[in-house]
């Protein structure tokens, strides 16, 4: 299965407004069923500077590109990392634990 890319403002604010929120240590989960799979990040400034926030992208695109096949259904997502202390504290396998462990607990 292959996802879409959330890229409009009116996208994204319709998923704050109505979506359903999931929670875990280092991410918040937007999502809300869809015809199709679409994905979108929000990364704000007090991630760090742009080297720092596109890093958090790229780790959350991947992240979810590798857990993608085990949703049940499909949605519309929006990713929503949390602020870490240290730019090591970002990572790959912290992202993919945590979508997994939601997938788990929200039945998605």
């Amino acid at each position: 299965m292959t996802y879409l890319r959330l890229k409009k403002q009116a996208d994204f604010q319709k998923l704050f407004q109505s979506g359903k929120r999931a929670y875990s240590p280092s991410l918040t989960v937007l999502y809300k069923p869809s015809k199709k799979m679409v994905m979108g990040i929000s990364v704000g400034k007090r991630h760090g500077k742009s080297v720092v926030r596109n890093r958090v992208k790229r780790l959350l695109r991947e992240a979810f590109r590798s857990v993608e096949g085990e949703f049940q259904k499909t949605y519309s997502i929006v990713l929503l990392p949390k602020p870490q202390a240290e730019k090591k504290d970002y990572s790959f396998h912290t992202y993919q634990t945590h979508l997994r462990a939601i997938l788990k607990k929200e039945k998605l």
